[in-house]
């Protein structure tokens, strides 16, 4: 290969082809959120073609576990199969090598040959060649590594010297020094990456996996995340749902380009009602984030302040029809009722009904006490505002 040679790969990772989605509690819907997973690898392989991608590297857990099912194993080697140029992977943390891993399963090993004659699976930190691209894999053989998984590429200068000018890439699967503990796949210090002690004049870039967002955590080093958004955001830091394409050349600066692959929608939302108002206020918010659409988006919406009555009866209906349209909404519901004047004086004031005035009257005493007292009140007089209406 000539020294002015670059390569163009694509770099991805974390899967996790087979996660439950057990949060989602409707059947169809988690059903639609894992063949995401699937459906965002025909992207992928639009994109190699795309960007005339030579091969394409997976950075770790391109299964959830080593207990996939058949289906998932058969889908996911039909897929990259489909890709039809050289995919690369290394295990990680969820699919790590090792005695039973999935791997070395017959099936999978079965399927790969039949579907997926493009995938190579590296299991041993040695050096391959592919493409004209030297690759320096760190494989995950146990779940949680004590030691640093990348600790094989710290010293060996005679394997380096016989590279020539081919450029080399380190695949690696594991947290970064300073960067550990933000996902809570991480497994605290385990399969931590040192990556000041990586030989960096040797390396040409360093792919990732482990962390769900895409991070560049050094000059040649990032974290693509996963290509299809499978939680909500933690931090500002992450930013989930990308693939990188990556041109390297030897003894140069890598270029990455990140390309938004995701198509599901995880949104957080937090919004207090300082008066009725809100709602207009809220839904306006919420059209923003998902519009019309159904189906394609997830959101974790936390809502505090307070609302009257009626509002909290409109709320509740607006609250269902977002829950049928999204795959799923997380709910952190704090908003109390806080009957308006209008509504206590409809209640307290009935010159036909005395004893509702009187109990209203009694409840609406209540609301100012703390504890089970008031939200008991809080419910009896939602209950005692719809029965008058009725």
């Amino acid at each position: 290969m000539s020294e002015h040679q670059s390569v163009t790969f694509l770099h991805t990772a974390d899967w996790q082809l087979g996660k439950p989605f057990a949060s989602v509690d409707d059947v169809q819907k988690r059903s639609l959120i894992q063949q995401e997973r699937f459906s965002v690898l025909q992207r992928l392989g639009d994109l190699a073609r795309q960007h005339n991608a030579q091969f394409i590297v997976i950075a770790g857990d391109l299964f959830d576990s080593s207990s996939a099912t058949r289906s998932t194993v058969s889908s996911a080697c039909s897929a990259i199969g489909a890709m039809e140029i050289p995919v690369v992977v290394i295990p990680g943390n969820h699919d790590h090598g090792g005695p039973g891993c999935i791997w070395e399963q017959e099936f999978f090993k079965q399927e790969r040959e039949a579907l997926a004659p493009n995938l190579q699976v590296l299991l041993k930190p040695e050096p391959v060649e592919i493409c004209g691209v030297v690759l320096l894999p760190c494989p995950l053989l146990r779940r949680h590594e004590a030691a640093d998984p990348a600790s094989w590429l710290h010293s060996c200068p005679d394997e380096f010297a016989g590279f020539g000018n081919k450029p080399r890439l380190a695949l690696i699967h594991g947290s970064v020094q300073g960067f550990a503990n933000m996902d809570e796949e991480a497994g605290g210090q385990a399969n931590l990456v040192n990556l000041s002690r990586l030989p960096d004049s040797d390396l040409d870039y360093i792919a990732l996996g482990d962390w769900h967002g895409m991070k560049q955590v050094g000059p040649k080093a990032w974290y693509s995340g996963t290509p299809e958004i499978d939680r909500f955001p933690k931090g500002e830091s992450n930013d989930p749902g990308h693939t990188l394409v990556v041109e390297i050349q030897r003894g140069t600066t890598p270029k990455v380009t990140p390309v938004q692959t995701a198509r599901l929608g995880w949104h957080q939302l937090s919004f207090t009602f300082a008066d009725e108002d809100g709602l207009t206020q809220l839904d306006t918010e919420l059209n923003q984030l998902i519009g019309n659409r159904t189906s394609t988006d997830l959101l974790q919406l936390e809502l505090d302040g307070s609302l009257g009555i009626d509002a909290t009866t409109r709320l509740e209906q607006k609250l269902n029809a977002w829950e049928a349209r999204l795959l799923r909404l997380k709910l952190t519901n704090r908003t109390t009722v806080a009957p308006s004047e209008e509504e206590i004086d409809a209640l307290t004031k009935r010159s036909g009904d005395p004893l509702i005035s009187r109990v209203a009257g009694e409840l609406v005493s209540r609301l100012a006490t703390d504890g089970d007292d008031a939200e008991i009140a809080r419910i009896a007089l939602r209950e005692l505002h719809a029965f008058c209406r009725s």
